[in-house]
């Protein structure tokens, strides 16, 4: 399984390192095929929040065909206006199984507009600006992440790593999800 984890200049940290480490601590408990790669535009570092650089393992040229693509959040006012980016995300979230967005990188999932009509979350705080930008969205509040078909999105930041964990449930076990947390020592906080 082909696991992407798409980041940018001004991604929130904890938005993809959490997932990232989630799915990586699945793989080796169950010591099994999953790819588990950061995308980016190109191939040069990202500066993510804090000034912290990260190395991608593909661009959006040599990326491989996806399982599931989660797209992150953090400053992502810069993302929304890049056709290339947005153009990427539609083209990419048509051909992929799963698809999933942690804290704002719902806004940049309901630009290409494959989320009309979707229930959504977000960070706490940014959800009436998802629901008066995209109004054809039904953003839910006080929960850590929803399902809408193919969509699964998380409210900000750690809550990244709540919905990780129920991923982790939908593709190995819900036993499993259970060890990953308990190896990462992490409380999970289930729906």
């Amino acid at each position: 399984m082909n696991i992407g984890i798409y980041i940018y200049d001004d991604a929130e940290v904890l938005d993809f390192s959490g997932p990232f480490e989630v799915f990586s601590t699945a793989k080796r408990l169950a010591n099994n095929d999953w790819q588990v790669s950061l995308i980016a535009e190109n191939d040069s570092p990202v500066l993510a929040r804090g000034g912290y650089s990260v190395n991608p393992h593909y661009s959006f040229a040599d990326c491989p065909l996806l399982d599931l693509l989660v797209v992150v959040g953090g400053d992502h006012t810069r993302e929304l206006e890049k056709v290339e980016v947005i153009t990427w995300l539609k083209h990419t979230v048509t051909n992929t199984k799963r698809v999933a967005s942690v804290c704002t990188g719902a806004f940049l999932l309901a630009k290409t507009g494959l989320l009309s009509g979707k229930n959504v979350t977000t960070h706490w705080q940014d959800q009436p600006e998802l629901a008066a930008m995209f109004s054809d969205l039904n953003v839910i509040a006080e929960t850590r992440w929803v399902t809408d078909g193919k969509f699964i999105s998380s409210g900000g930041i750690s809550a990244g790593i709540d919905m990780s964990l129920a991923l982790v449930a939908e593709f190995i076990s819900y036993e499993h999800a259970l060890l990953t947390a308990k190896q990462m020592e992490y409380k999970w906080q289930t729906l």
